[in-house]
């Protein structure tokens, strides 16, 4: 099999990447600036150069490819106007769809967000859940979703979105951001922490978002969404047991100023994490 992994120079789209390859896949990775694919070596990968908002190279890269995994996006990044998030992170991906039917791709599966349903009232969630998107990331994600789904209408291409919820693992620059503080026992908390906050290991995102036979039509997930996460609890030696954090937005959970060490563990012990 032959897939598309696009946003392949970052930490999601790289792991990904790597961890298709590892399995039999042989993986195409789709990347602006090939110098930033250093770590995308290996006989199962082949880089090429593209952008999302280059059809053509979009055409050229999906040509012989099985199922195409969009994992690109803008995130967040600050002084760009609303019509480059929107371009890349909804428009592209109709156009993704598209093409995918012009070179007899199967299968295109969406990696969305979770965000994309804003604050949970009363958690937990569902892929039910109501969509209240809060910022201009959240919006052009659930944009893009809408764009792909009536491109898959259209065209017949098979469509699957995941919202995965907060990603780490080796290599993340972001969440071990927030790891790094705790472990050093000083962790500014704004607000009652008490706020919910699910994270993923990146291992997890990446074998949730590979059905369990990428050849085989999964109808009933054709043009349906999932969410991909765990309930994590934070651990740590305190004296009291803590909520869990993600970020640094003034609403994440607290540490006990007597934490020295902690590890996020899945319940049924499959990753354990130490920040260090």
């Amino acid at each position: 099999m032959t897939a598309l992994v696009t946003g392949a120079a970052g930490f999601t789209g790289g792991h990904l990447a790597r961890w298709l390859a590892a399995r039999e896949t042989h993986v195409r990775a789709l990347v602006r600036d090939p110098a930033r694919a250093a770590g995308l070596n290996g006989d199962q990968i082949e880089v090429v150069q593209g952008n999302l908002k280059d059809r053509s190279s979009l055409t050229r890269a999906m040509s012989g490819v099985d199922v195409v995994y969009n994992v690109a996006a803008l995130y967040r990044t600050a002084g760009l106007p609303r019509a480059e998030y929107h371009a890349v992170n909804a428009a592209a991906v109709r156009t993704i769809v598209e093409v995918a039917r012009e070179q007899n791709v199967r299968r295109v599966v969406q990696c969305s967000t979770v965000g994309v349903h804003g604050d949970i009232e009363h958690p937990p969630a569902n892929e039910d859940a109501p969509l209240r998107p809060g910022d201009v990331y959240q919006e052009t994600k659930l944009e893009g979703e809408r764009l792909g789904r009536e491109a898959a209408d259209r065209t017949g291409v098979e469509f699957v979105i995941a919202r995965p919820s907060g990603i780490y693992g080796p290599g993340d620059t972001r969440l071990f951001k927030v790891f790094g503080k705790a472990a050093k026992g000083r962790f500014v908390m704004l607000g009652s922490g008490r706020i919910f906050y699910h994270v993923t290991y990146i291992d997890d995102v990446c074998e949730g978002l590979r059905p369990p036979d990428a050849h085989t039509s999964w109808p009933a997930m054709r043009c349906r969404d999932w969410k991909i996460s765990f309930g994590w609890r934070l651990k740590s030696p305190a004296r009291r047991r803590v909520p869990a954090c993600g970020c640094l937005c003034g609403r994440c959970g607290w540490l006990a100023p007597s934490a020295r060490r902690f590890a996020f563990r899945s319940d049924s012990s499959r990753r354990s994490i130490d920040a260090v």
